[in-house]
């Protein structure tokens, strides 16, 4: 029997014998000291919370990262969906399970990526740009090929803080193009730099999935931690002075403001450009992710970052 796509399943579906990613599983109590498993499981399509209920403590408990098959009904519960899992194993190397088919991932190969982004270094003008930025990609190391950009939000796939900053690079080109006053080479390492804090703030495998946030990203986040590897690299190729300090308030401020982390609001060209260019690429690609799991002419599920639904259109002129 083919596997249902997890944004294809519906109140009352059967699950018979499907392989999922556990992408986190915790051990929790209800109100009459139950033991169950609360778990987050999912396949390249999207996420589905499930539910291991009359748990003994003698089983072994799913591990995240780990492809577990199962056997469900599927729920409605305050609204979401919810699978009951019925029985469950460990995926064994002889059920020779796609993991193409259960992780999400970037459209581009990372070396693609990474290409753009080396090719976009050596084009500056500036050589003190140049060797932060350089020396930034280095401090991330190989982790960047494959590190997502976010846990649940946007470009949460594998390889997504390359698809996140690729795809800023492209869209920051076209913004000079329409603006050529701008400084194109502080603004482009503004873009390459402005998340590489993330892989010191996430816990990730290789997969793309991220467990929790890091000691780091608990206590500092990604802004902080990226100021501090800003001024490691800063010490390491001996570049100070203004180049610097203008990308560190680029980094400080991408967020735009105080209420989503910034200290600092944007307060030059590049760095509001940087600002607006993180939001609308960060949008979009909710908007894209949230629609292809949306049926055409319906809702979504309200959608935490946007704080609103999302409507998939139609997009023809006979639609109604």
């Amino acid at each position: 029997m083919e596997q249902k796509a997890v944004c294809r399943l519906a109140a009352n579906d059967r699950m018979e014998g499907s392989f999922l990613l556990v992408r986190g599983a915790d051990r929790k109590t209800d109100k009459n000291g139950r033991v169950y498993i609360d778990m987050s499981l999912a396949d390249q399509s999207g996420e589905i919370n499930g539910k291991i209920w009359n748990w003994e403590d003698t089983q072994e408990m799913p591990q995240s990262g780990s492809v577990i098959k199962v056997r469900g009904l599927v729920q409605e519960y305050n609204g979401r969906l919810q699978l009951r899992i019925e029985r469950w194993r460990k995926a064994a190397p002889e059920d020779e399970v796609d993991m193409n088919a259960l992780v999400p991932s970037a459209p581009r190969a990372a070396g693609d990526m990474m290409g753009d982004i080396r090719e976009a270094v050596a084009s500056f003008r500036s050589e003190a740009l140049r060797k932060l930025t350089d020396e930034m990609l280095n401090i991330a190391g190989e982790k960047l090929e494959w590190f997502p950009a976010a846990q649940r939000m946007h470009h949460a796939e594998r390889s997504g803080l390359l698809h996140h900053t690729t795809d800023m690079l492209h869209l920051a080109e076209s913004v000079i193009e329409n603006y050529p006053w701008l400084n194109r080479d502080l603004l482009l390492a503004g873009v390459i730099i402005h998340d590489l804090g993330k892989i010191d703030e996430l816990k990730s495998d290789e997969t793309g999935n991220v467990t929790d946030y890091t000691r780091d990203g608990q206590l500092l986040g990604h802004l902080v931690r990226g100021i501090t590897n800003l001024n490691l690299a800063a010490e390491r190729t001996g570049v100070k002075g203004e180049p610097l300090v203008l990308l560190e308030h680029m980094l400080l401020s991408h967020h735009g403001e105080a209420e989503y982390g910034s200290p600092k609001p944007p307060m030059f060209p590049e760095a509001e450009a940087l600002h607006w260019i993180d939001m609308l690429d960060a949008r979009m690609n909710t908007m894209k992710t949230v629609a292809e799991k949306t049926p055409e002419g319906s809702f979504s599920e309200k959608i935490f970052s946007l704080d609103r639904r999302v409507y998939h259109p139609m997009y023809r002129d006979d639609a109604e």
